[in-house]
């Protein structure tokens, strides 16, 4: 048995080395608490950029600018190293972890921010970096899109593990590119909740046949810190809810083991199988032997290649 942890505590909204301390301890934590898997909401580093829903694009401009402004300074570079403290603390606790954080291009322009999602192994190595194919509606005027370089499984001690980000996961065929590489735990790190959401996870545990872990940040108007430009005008209720959270495992071509935990700011652990991976494709295995090769195929071209995989490649 392995077992899994679901961080869905709010990080300091807009201020990156509070959100990596955060982060840090509740990787420490999780760890004492027997978890050899970590997993992290979408954009958790240094959160999500909920105005995007809440402000208008033409009238709110100098709102957005603003915001945005800060986000950015508060962004990861990866060629600076800035995700080194989480390594460094999944390395020294002998865990993998998954997290989402914005992320400043730095190989291009230096300006664009991407939505990005990194796994890292036990041994504190950036195992794949995954780019959010095609951000949400309004999320476009703050993140550039992705490309397949981060469409990868990889394996660690926690399992053969991939990602998807929200609404990617409506993609089937970014799915599939994940199911025929034989993904055991399927990670849905997001910013939806609610039973449609759930019910898409539900969904592909059954489709895949695999483990799918899925949550949000868990966060409320009155989380985000004081400091933050605007702050009366684009979070002005103080018990409104942002996201529920709504951590939660599912079992291979079953249903919810652990939560959903529902607007509860904490940890959820769940054990998980990974012989019931095996068990569940015994009838359907949509990337074996349910998936008609001689019918259909799937080619993901990931010849476009960032500075990051240039050098995980050299």
């Amino acid at each position: 048995m392995k077992k899994l942890a679901i961080v869905q505590l709010p990080p300091v909204f807009l201020n990156l080395t509070k959100s990596i301390e955060i982060a840090c301890d509740s990787i420490t934590e999780a760890a004492r608490e027997g978890a050899q898997l970590v997993m992290f909401p979408e954009a958790y580093l240094p959160g999500y950029p909920s105005w995007v829903w809440r402000l208008r694009p033409g009238g709110d401009m100098l709102m957005f600018k603003e915001l945005h402004h800060v986000l950015f300074k508060n962004s990861i570079d990866l060629s600076k190293n800035q995700l080194s403290d989480i390594q460094e603390t999944a390395k020294k606790k002998n865990v993998t972890v998954a997290i989402g954080f914005n992320e400043i291009n730095s190989e291009a322009s230096g300006s664009t921010l991407f939505n990005s999602y990194a796994i890292i192994g036990p041994d504190g190595e950036i195992l794949n970096l995954h780019r959010k194919l095609i951000p949400t509606n309004p999320e476009r005027m703050v993140w550039g899109w992705g490309d397949a370089r981060g469409l990868n499984v990889v394996d660690t001690p926690a399992g053969k593990i991939g990602s998807l980000i929200c609404w990617e996961n409506y993609m089937p065929l970014s799915r599939f590119s994940l199911y025929a590489q034989g993904v055991e735990v399927y990670l849905a790190p997001t910013w939806d909740c609610g039973e449609s959401w759930l019910g898409t996870l539900k969904h592909i545990a059954r489709e895949g046949g695999c483990w799918v872990a899925g949550c949000s940040t868990a966060i409320q108007c009155c989380d985000i810190p004081d400091d933050v430009p605007f702050k009366d005008d684009v979070f002005p209720e103080p018990d409104d809810w942002l996201s529920d959270g709504d951590a939660v495992l599912f079992k291979p071509f079953g249903c919810a083991v652990a939560g959903p935990m529902s607007r509860e700011k904490g940890i959820l652990y769940a054990e998980y199988d990974l012989e019931e991976v095996i068990d569940a494709r015994r009838s359907l295995d949509i990337g074996g032997h349910y998936s008609r090769p001689d019918i259909f195929n799937l080619t993901v071209d990931k010849s476009k290649m960032d500075s990051f995989h240039l050098k995980k490649a050299s």
